[in-house]
């Protein structure tokens, strides 16, 4: 059974950021996690995109961001990125996000952030269940007809939860952050490559003005070839 949720196809969403990218010190990443994305060109498993909170550009893979509607539900984020999202600086008590659950397909959790205090930092996550007849509910003597509607109720009454809801989780390079002005950005779609017919003379090869493959995207994959290799034997999962 799918939760009722509040967007609906095709409704306008935006992209966040859901790692460093290249990872290493954060004075050497192009891009940002939390950052808002601006997508500038879409190469299939690849896109080039635009930071809105410092105007760097970078090709990142596709996987590595989610998508956010209404400033506070997300798609393609997990249990682990929502805790460190709502980690991070300018979040509160309060600050929360909707997400879909990893652990029950088809449902939604709510994470909120227990407390501002830096000792004290964690979230507090809520399954969002669902009646026969399409409304929803966290206790099951309060029900509410979608998303929007519980949102709403737990911003006014605390009932039962951590805390009141606050600010939707902070997105850097909007929320009233300063973005860097310009034109707005013309969205290109760029034939999918077809990476199974892709063989590495054309990423590592000399450079050719017939490639399929874009400078840009030849740099990011390079990159992202040495940081999956180097990281081999690691417990850490990059997939969101």
């Amino acid at each position: 059974m799918t939760i009722v949720g509040v967007q609906e196809r095709g409704e306008k969403n935006i992209p966040v950021s859901l790692y460093n990218y290249p990872t290493g010190h954060p004075a050497h990443c192009r891009i940002q996690v939390g950052e808002r994305l601006n997508v500038l060109s879409d190469e299939g498993e690849w896109w080039k995109v635009r930071s809105s909170a410092t105007g760097n550009e970078s090709y990142i893979p596709s996987n590595y961001t989610a998508k956010v509607y209404h400033r506070w539900q997300y798609e393609g984020l997990s249990r682990e990125k929502a805790e460190e999202l709502l980690f991070l600086p300018y979040n509160q008590a309060g600050s929360f996000l909707v997400r879909e659950s990893e652990t029950h397909p088809g449902a939604n959790s709510l994470s909120v952030r227990k407390s501002s205090d830096q000792d004290r930092l964690s979230v507090k996550h809520y399954r969002i269940q669902q009646l026969e007849n399409g409304w929803l509910y966290i206790s099951p003597c309060l029900t509410f007809p979608n998303l929007r509607a519980l949102v709403d109720h737990y911003s006014e009454v605390r009932d039962g939860l951590c805390c009141l809801l606050g600010e939707p989780c902070f997105i850097q390079g909007s929320n009233n952050v300063p973005v860097v002005t310009g034109p707005l950005p013309m969205a290109v779609r760029k034939p999918t490559l077809n990476w199974k017919d892709m063989d590495s003379s054309m990423i590592f090869g000399k450079d050719n003005e017939d490639s399929l493959v874009s400078e840009g995207l030849k740099e990011a994959i390079k990159s992202y070839r040495f940081m999956t290799e180097d990281c081999k034997g690691s417990s850490h999962k990059w997939d969101s």
